[in-house]
C-alpha cells in the first residue's frame, strides 16, 4: 500500500459517520432541507447524525437506518457506513456503561466494618423476633406446611400436567389491530385481499390507524416497519421488521400478527423495489 493510499484509509477510519455524510451532501450541493424530503428523514434527526450524536437518536434501528438511507442518497458505500455506525454505537454505550472512578469517602464518616457487621445482624435478629411474635401471638395457625404424603404430590403433579395442555390449548386473545407511527414522515399503504386501498399516508408521530374489522385480508406497504408500532387488541406485538427495508404484501390479521409473535414465524418477505412509495 502506497502512503498516499495508506493516508487516505486512515482519514477515512478517524473520521466519523456523520462527518463523512455531511461532506458527501456539501460536496453534491445538497442541504439539510433536500435531503429531508428525499429520504423522508426529519431534520432534526440529519442535524444529530451530522454532529456524530448517533446515540441521541430514538433508537439503534434509527441510528443504523437513517445513516444507510443517508448513505445511498449521497452515493457513499452504504454497508461501509452501516458497520462504522454500528462501531460508533457500540464504543458510546461502551463509555456510557464503565463506571465512574471510585472516590473514597472521608474515612472519619465511614463506619467501621465491625459496626456495620453488627447493624446487619441486629436487624436480622429484630425481624426474625418480629415474625415469631406475630405468628405465635396473632397467627398461631401459622406455621411450617406439613408434609405432603408421596401419593400427594403424584396426584398433585398430575393435576398440574392435566391444566398445562388447557392452558397452551386456550385461545390466542383478539381485538382491534392497531398501527401507531413512532417517526414523522413515515409513508404506509393498508389495502385488502383484492388491492383495495383502506389508508394511505405519510404518518407522523403519533399518528395511528385501526384495520377495518370487516377487511378481507388486509396488508401493508412500507418502507419503515420499524417505525410502526403494533398491537392486537391492546396488547403490544412485534413490529414488521426491525431493518430498513421495504415491506409489502405482509398479512396484518389479528390471527397473522399474534402467530408472528408466539410461534417466532419469520418475518414479513421484503418487497425487491419500493415502487410507487410515496
Amino acid at each position: 500500500m502506497s502512503d498516499e493510499e495508506y493516508l487516505e484509509e486512515e482519514v477515512v477510519t478517524h473520521t466519523g459517520v456523520g462527518a463523512r455524510l455531511k461532506a458527501a451532501r456539501e460536496e453534491r450541493g445538497l442541504d439539510l432541507t433536500q435531503v429531508a424530503a428525499e429520504t423522508r428523514i426529519p431534520q432534526r434527526h440529519l442535524l444529530t447524525i451530522e454532529n456524530g450524536a448517533l446515540s441521541d437518536l430514538p433508537a439503534r434501528t434509527y441510528a443504523v437506518g437513517f445513516s444507510r438511507t443517508y448513505a445511498r442518497l449521497v452515493g457513499l458505500d452504504e454497508r461501509e457506513i452501516v458497520d462504522q455506525a454500528r462501531m460508533e454505537l457500540a464504543e458510546d454505550e461502551e463509555r456510557t456503561a464503565s463506571p465512574d472512578k471510585f472516590e473514597p469517602g472521608d474515612p472519619a464518616r465511614v463506619p467501621g466494618r465491625g459496626l456495620a457487621w453488627f447493624a446487619l445482624f441486629a436487624g436480622i435478629l429484630l425481624i426474625g423476633g418480629i415474625y415469631a411474635f406475630y405468628s405465635s401471638y396473632f397467627a398461631p395457625g401459622l406455621g411450617p406446611a406439613p408434609l405432603e404424603a408421596p401419593e400427594d404430590r403424584t396426584a398433585s403433579a398430575a393435576q398440574e400436567n392435566d391444566a398445562a395442555p388447557r392452558q397452551a390449548a386456550a385461545p390466542a386473545a383478539s381485538g382491534p389491530v392497531v398501527f401507531t407511527s413512532e417517526m414523522d414522515g413515515t409513508w404506509v399503504k393498508f389495502y385488502d385481499a383484492n388491492g383495495e386501498r383502506l389508508y394511505e399516508a405519510q404518518m407522523d408521530a403519533g399518528d395511528s390507524f385501526t384495520v377495518p374489522s370487516d377487511a378481507e385480508g388486509p396488508q401493508v406497504w412500507t418502507g419503515r416497519p420499524y417505525a410502526l408500532a403494533i398491537t392486537v387488541g391492546g396488547r403490544s406485538v412485534p413490529k414488521l421488521s426491525e431493518e430498513d427495508e421495504v415491506i409489502k404484501d405482509a398479512p396484518i390479521t389479528a390471527e397473522a400478527l399474534l402467530a408472528r409473535g408466539q410461534d417466532g414465524a419469520a418475518p414479513a418477505q421484503p418487497a425487491a423495489a419500493a415502487a410507487g412509495e410515496g
